[in-house]
C-alpha cells in the first residue's frame, strides 16, 4: 500500500506542476466501433475428445465502443464490450451485460506520463503481459502506470492494488476476481534505431494466501509474493529478425510454496522476398521435479494462444504441471497484396517425464495450424483457421481424451472496425 501512496502523490505533484499546460486548446475527440464475429467448429480444441464425443460449433460475438480523447497534455480511453454466443440471451431481457474493458487517463509532459485506470498491458512479445486478444473478452488490469518514454529508452512502473469490496473489516483479505491481489512492475527498454532492442522486466506479485471468514473465525489475509525476472532480446538486419527470451520465478506461490522456476525461448525469422517468408522457433517452460520448491513455470498473463499451438492445451486451459517444449516452425505466404497464409509446425514434449503404463515418455504430440487472413477494407477484415493434434500416449495422460481418436478444430472471423468519427 505504500508504493501506491507514494506513486499518488508522485500523481499529484504531477499535475499541480503543470496546471498551465493544462490551459491548452481543445483536443482531439474520437469513437471507434468493433464487431468481430468468430464462429467455431469444435472436435478437440481445448480439451481433447474420447471416444463418442460428438463435435460442438458456436457463434460468438464482440460488440465494442471505444472513445478517445487527446489534447497533447491530457488522453482518455474509455472502451465497453458486449460479449455473448448467438441464442444465449432471450429476445426480450432486461438485465443487461455491458462492462468496461478500459477506462483511463493520461497526463504526459516532457517525455513523462501517468496513466491510471483499467488499461491493458502489453509487453515485449506478450509472453507474460498481454492483451490476449484472441479471447472475446480481452485481458485488462486495474493500474497506476507512470513512466518516461525518449527515444531510444522507455521506463514503466506499474503498480497495482485489489480488494474485493469497500469493506468494513477484513478488508485485508482478498476474494476478486482478479488472480493477483498486488501488483508491482518495472519495465526498461532499449531500442537502437529498430536495429537492436533489449528489455527488462521485474514482476513482484502478491497473491492471496489466507484464509476466509468462516461462522466462527474472522477471515485472515496473508499475501504471498512472487518475482519474476526476465529480458528480451532482439536483432533485425534486413530480412532477418532474431529474439531470444529468458524469465526466472523465485519467491512463494499462493500455496506459499517456495519458487524455483523458468523458461527460455529463442526464435528466428527471414524473409525470402515480399511473398515467402519462414520461422523457427523453441520454446521451454520448466516442469515440476522431485524438488520441495515449486519448479513449474507459470506464464501469468500473457497472450498463450499466441504462443502453445492455436488448439489452446497449453496454459490457456488446464495443464499440468509437467512443463513444456515446443519445437515449431512456420511458412508465411502472402500470395496477394491482402491475402496472408500461416502454416505452422509444432512438436510438443514435456520438460518433466509422464509415466505411462509403468513407462516414463515425454513426447506429446504434434499439431499443424493454418491460418489466413484477408484485409477486405482497412476496416474490415476475414481470419479463419484450421488445426488438428496428433497426440501420444502420454497426451492422453495429462490432457485426458483418447489419442487415436481425430482431434481438430476450424474458426472464421469477422472483424469490422472502423473509425466512426473523429475531429482532426
Amino acid at each position: 500500500m505504500k508504493h501506491l501512496q507514494v506513486a499518488f502523490l508522485f500523481l499529484l505533484m504531477f499535475v499541480c506542476s503543470h496546471t498551465i499546460v493544462a490551459q491548452e486548446q481543445d483536443g482531439d475527440f474520437s469513437i471507434k466501433a468493433q464487431l468481430r464475429t468468430r464462429a467455431e467448429y469444435r472436435n478437440g480444441v481445448l480439451m481433447p475428445r474420447y471416444e463418442g464425443d460428438l463435435p460442438s460449433s458456436f457463434i460468438s460475438n464482440r460488440a465494442r465502443i471505444s472513445l478517445g480523447y487527446d489534447n497533447k497534455f491530457l488522453s482518455m480511453g474509455v472502451s465497453g464490450q458486449n460479449v455473448s454466443v448467438w441464442g444465449s440471451r432471450p429476445q426480450i431481457e432486461n438485465k443487461g451485460d455491458f462492462m468496461l474493458n478500459e477506462a483511463w487517463a493520461k497526463l504526459s509532459h516532457n517525455n513523462f506520463f501517468a496513466q491510471i485506470g483499467r488499461q491493458q498491458l502489453a509487453y515485449d512479445d506478450d509472453r507474460i503481459l498481454g492483451t490476449l486478444d484472441w479471447n472475446q473478452s480481452g485481458r485488462w488490469h486495474d493500474v497506476l502506470k507512470v513512466g518516461y518514454e525518449h527515444a531510444n529508452n522507455k521506463l514503466h512502473l506499474i503498480l497495482g492494488y485489489n480488494n474485493s469490496s469497500e469493506s468494513i473489516r477484513n478488508g485485508q483479505y482478498f476474494a476478486g476476481a482478479q488472480p493477483y491481489k498486488r501488483m508491482q512492475t518495472i519495465w526498461y527498454q532499449y531500442d537502437a534505431n529498430n536495429s537492436f532492442a533489449a528489455s527488462f522486466i521485474l514482476l513482484n506479485l502478491g497473491f492471496e494466501s489466507g484464509t476466509p471468514a468462516t461462522i466462527l473465525s474472522e477471515a485472515i489475509g496473508k499475501t504471498s509474493y512472487m518475482q519474476t525476472i526476465g529480458t528480451n532480446l532482439s536483432y533485425r538486419h534486413d530480412a532477418l529478425n532474431l529474439l531470444g527470451t529468458f524469465y526466472y520465478q523465485t519467491g512463494k506461490n499462493k500455496a506459499e510454496d517456495d519458487v524455483a522456476a523458468y523458461m527460455w525461448a529463442v526464435k528466428g525469422a527471414y524473409a525470402i522476398n515480399p511473398m515467402v517468408s519462414l520461422a523457427a522457433g523453441l520454446d521451454y517452460l520448466s516442469g515440476q521435479d522431485d524438488s520441495a520448491n515449486s519448479t513449474a513455470f507459470n506464464p501469468l498473463y500473457g497472450t498463450h494462444h499466441k504462443f502453445y499451438g492455436a488448439m489452446d492445451y497449453f496454459y490457456a486451459s488446464a495443464y499440468p504441471s509437467y512443463g513444456l517444449f515446443d519445437k515449431y516452425a512456420s511458412l508465411i505466404l502472402k500470395p496477394i497484396k491482402k491475402l496472408t497464409l500461416d502454416f505452422t509446425y509444432h512438436h510438443f514434449s514435456s520438460s518433466q517425464s509422464i509415466v505411462v503404463d509403468d513407462n516414463k515418455k515425454k513426447g506429446l504430440g504434434s499439431e499443424i495450424d493454418f491460418t489466413f487472413t484477408y484485409a477486405v477494407r482497412p476496416y474490415v477484415t476475414l481470419q479463419g483457421g484450421y488445426s488438428t493434434m496428433f497426440g501420444t500416449e502420454a497426451f492422453s495422460v495429462v490432457k485426458g481424451g483418447d489419442n487415436s481418436r481425430w482431434q481438430d478444430w476450424g474458426w472464421l472471423s469477422l472483424n469490422i472496425n472502423p473509425l466512426i468519427f473523429n475531429s482532426k
